[in-house]
């Protein structure tokens, strides 16, 4: 089909669960599914590494690795994505030692414009970390190739904090769990918006109270039996870690220096609390390592992922360039899939790598194929 659509000179773009904000996907070409390609290819098990079809859904892969004895070594918590356009977007779950999901790529069969395969392996690391965030402008992505870990369990717990308990609590927090990060609700109807449950009567909660609360988690590798409460439970990693979410939101989320990370979200709760105070969908807040990944939004940088969001078809757009000028003022760099105001100037600005990846783009694809009206401007 690729070869087919270069013959007829159509761009190309690949869809996967259709969980991204932003025009990433969209095409007068053709549009490729890969919805029909899913499931694990093989299992390496000496190396610790599944090849999985481009198309399977994580909550799938872990259904399966499940039964393979394995596990993700990280994951978000929304398991609907498709693999490869999650990873490759730089998505992420929390934990201050953790990077993205894209740094477990160790592999991928990437088809080129012609429609000949390029394998990418560990055996050229800087063509593997141009390619893990590459936001499908490489080719398109068949196969990936993860590093998982041994099965294990994850323990959980969540209450709730007044503001300035989670502020005072927040490095150590980060220090001493495997996985630490929050939600900040300025009104009592904020958690609703998430479907987040009710903590106030939560065993470790420090507060009553129902408006400019935060609703924390914590997340730790346990070997104790499995045990599900209210506030608490113990089962496998990939049942842990997602959320129930509904639907009913446009997100932007932004990469900000961990140092800054505080002084970021008192900003934007200030902005939120006596500007626009219309605008009550919860603030999230997590951690993700730096990594080596060429245009990741954690390139070589510890960093917290504060996302914040808004109900489709109402005009936010004033709230949301507020919220991008004040994590402007950090550095702070946009999860791909997620709404954002960055131009050609900002992503040679805020990425080290960039015009090395448009090099590397312009080799595989010289054509611009695989390119849309959206990632020319970004990375054409």
């Amino acid at each position: 089909m690729v070869a087919e659509a270069e013959r007829r000179d159509l761009n190309v773009r690949v869809a996967g669960s259709g969980h991204s904000f932003t025009p990433v996907v969209g095409t007068g070409g053709l549009l490729l599914s890969l919805a029909q390609m899913s499931g694990v290819r093989s299992v390496n098990a000496a190396k610790k590494q599944v090849t999985v079809a481009a198309g399977t859904r994580i909550h799938d892969l872990g259904v399966a690795l499940k039964g393979l004895g394995f596990s993700l070594i990280n994951q978000g918590d929304i398991d609907a994505q498709a693999v490869a356009g999650a990873f490759i977007t730089g998505t992420h779950g929390t934990g201050i030692k953790l990077p993205c999901l894209a740094t477990s790529i160790a592999g991928m069969r990437l088809v080129k414009a012609d429609g000949s395969v390029h394998v990418v392996d560990g055996g050229n690391q800087e063509l593997l970390h141009a390619a893990q965030v590459s936001i499908g402008t490489l080719g398109v992505i068949s196969e990936l190739t993860l590093q998982v870990r041994d099965a294990y369990n994850l323990h959980e717990h969540v209450w709730r904090d007044d503001f300035e308990t989670c502020m005072q609590r927040h490095d150590e927090l980060a220090a001493t769990h495997r996985h630490f990060g929050f939600f900040w609700c300025p009104t009592p109807q904020s958690r609703h918006m998430y479907c987040i449950a009710d903590t106030a009567d939560a065993p470790r909660s420090t507060t009553k109270k129902t408006a400019d609360v935060c609703e924390m988690k914590v997340m730790d590798i346990s070997d104790k039996p499995a045990m599900d409460t209210p506030f608490e439970k113990i089962a496998y990693s990939s049942e842990i870690y997602p959320m129930v979410y509904v639907p009913n939101f446009h997100e932007l989320e932004y990469a900000v220096p961990v140092q800054h990370g505080k002084e970021a979200l008192r900003a934007v709760r200030e902005l939120m609390l006596t500007k626009h105070t219309n605008c009550i969908y919860p603030v999230e807040y997590r951690f993700t390592a730096g990594d080596p990944a060429w245009l990741s939004p954690f390139h070589h940088q510890d960093s917290i992922a504060l996302s914040v969001s808004g109900q489709p078809g109402l005009d936010y757009w004033d709230y949301l360039r507020d919220v991008d000028a004040i994590l402007r003022r950090y550095g702070s760099r946009p999860h791909w899939g997620k709404m954002h105001f960055l131009d050609t100037d900002d992503v040679t600005a805020l990425y080290p790598r960039a015009n090395d990846f448009r090099a590397l783009r312009k080799k595989f694809d010289p054509k611009g194929r695989f390119l849309n009206d959206h990632m020319r401007m970004l990375l054409g």
